[in-house]
């Protein structure tokens, strides 16, 4: 009898762990019904319903996009191939957006990525700009139209770059005054072509009913206006831009 008792408790004893076994695996099978988030943020979009059905195959499906921190943003801007070698890390960058036409933001060049994208043969490189938004201004999803400053300068002498391509009907008209050539040759213009290299270079002025052409060197330019490095012209002068 007392060995079959024992023989009894043994058989019990290893129920026992076969039942605490399955209540371990019930447990870590209920565990996988919660569904946890692997970070703080905020939920951008949900991809699911509740008591919508997940089952995890060999890609794990996308349930909710999560935003973790939104007071820092980042643009994604695609920056053609013959621009590209002007924009390094560390550029300041200027872009607006649709939602607020009238403020401009501004933030910093922090990746410019080599990885190609060829979009109508047209060749262009991701380059990642970080953004502040503390306000939470920005929202993801924005389209910004991005400018990135390659080349600064303070308190330079600007000329418009109409002026520049401004060409009267009959250019023989102006008067070419003596020593012209000499002063173009001060300036730097070195080209082959000279007589092109001195177009790009000069400036009309109106002295009464005539127009003048004056020699400039320019400098960095954007949009609307050009540097002007040298040349007899001040700050206040006129000149022709049509």
């Amino acid at each position: 009898m007392y060995d079959q008792a024992v023989a009894q408790l043994a058989i019990d004893q290893a129920a026992m762990k076969q039942t605490e076994a399955s209540l371990q695996e019930a447990r870590v099978n209920l565990a996988y019904t919660d569904i946890i988030s692997p970070i703080d943020g905020v939920v951008v979009s949900r991809n699911v319903d509740v008591g919508q059905t997940v089952a995890a195959s060999f890609q794990t499906p996308t349930l909710f996009l999560i935003a973790q921190d939104l007071t820092k943003m980042q643009v994604d801007t695609n920056v053609s191939e013959s621009d590209i070698g002007m924009v390094k890390e560390g550029q300041s960058a200027a872009f607006m957006v649709d939602a607020y036409p009238e403020r401009k933001f501004w933030g910093v060049v922090t990746q410019v990525r080599n990885a190609p994208q060829i979009v109508q043969n047209v060749v262009t490189y991701d380059v990642v700009v970080s953004v502040d938004n503390t306000d939470l201004a920005l929202k993801p999803g924005m389209t910004a139209n991005i400018s990135i400053i390659s080349a600064h300068r303070d308190n330079a002498l600007k000329v418009p770059l109409a002026a520049l391509r401004f060409r009267p009907p009959s250019a023989h008209r102006a008067s070419t005054p003596k020593g012209q050539a000499q002063d173009h040759g001060q300036l730097g213009v070195q080209d082959g072509d000279s007589k092109k290299a001195e177009e790009r270079r000069q400036v009309w002025v109106a002295n009464g009913q005539k127009l003048t052409p004056v020699p400039v060197q320019v400098g960095i330019s954007d949009d609307t206006d050009a540097e002007l490095l040298q040349g007899p012209l001040a700050e206040g002068d006129t000149v022709v831009i049509g």
